[in-house]
Order: structure tokens, then sequence, then C-alpha cells
């Protein structure tokens, strides 16, 4: 079983060696159904990973708290840089 031959469509990203991603991506689905599906797919991995559990704790939750600041911060990073000059001028 672990000699078995997958094709480059089917490997995930991360298996993927550098030579065959041309390939790997042109094999992608990038109609809006299937960018669709693939943010289902992630989500549904996240939660079953991280929030879903029969011992959870607080990781999965701070995860995703962390990852929307840092998100949010990147979104306002413009606005705060001419922030911080606007009370010396």
């Amino acid at each position: 079983m672990a000699d078995r031959i997958v094709p480059v469509g089917e490997k995930r990203l991360m298996e993927v060696k550098l030579c065959e991603l041309g390939s790997w991506m042109g094999k992608r689905d990038f109609t809006p159904n299937g960018l669709l599906a693939s943010i289902r797919n992630g989500h549904d991995r996240y939660y079953n990973k991280y929030i879903n559990v029969k011992k959870g704790g607080i990781g999965g939750v701070a995860m995703l708290l962390v990852g929307y600041v840092a998100l949010s911060y990147l979104w306002e990073y413009d606005h705060l840089k001419h922030d911080r000059w606007r009370k010396y001028h």
C-alpha cells in the first residue's frame, strides 16, 4: 500500500514536490463552486481537529482568536501608522 503511486492531482499541498507544483496547480478547481468547497473542507478539517474533540482545551479557539487579531491589525496597519505621527505634527 505504501508503494502505491498517487497522481499529482490527488496529493495534498505539503506532499507535492517543487517540480510538481505547476501540474498540481493545474489540477485544482478554481471555479466559484470549487473554491467554496475547498473553504468548506478547510473549515471542517479545522473544526474536527481543534474544536470538536473529547478533551478539548482553549488551543483551537485561541488560535482562531489570534488569527483574527493579526488579520485585523494588518487591515488597520496603514491607519495606525499614520496615527503614530499625527500627535507630533
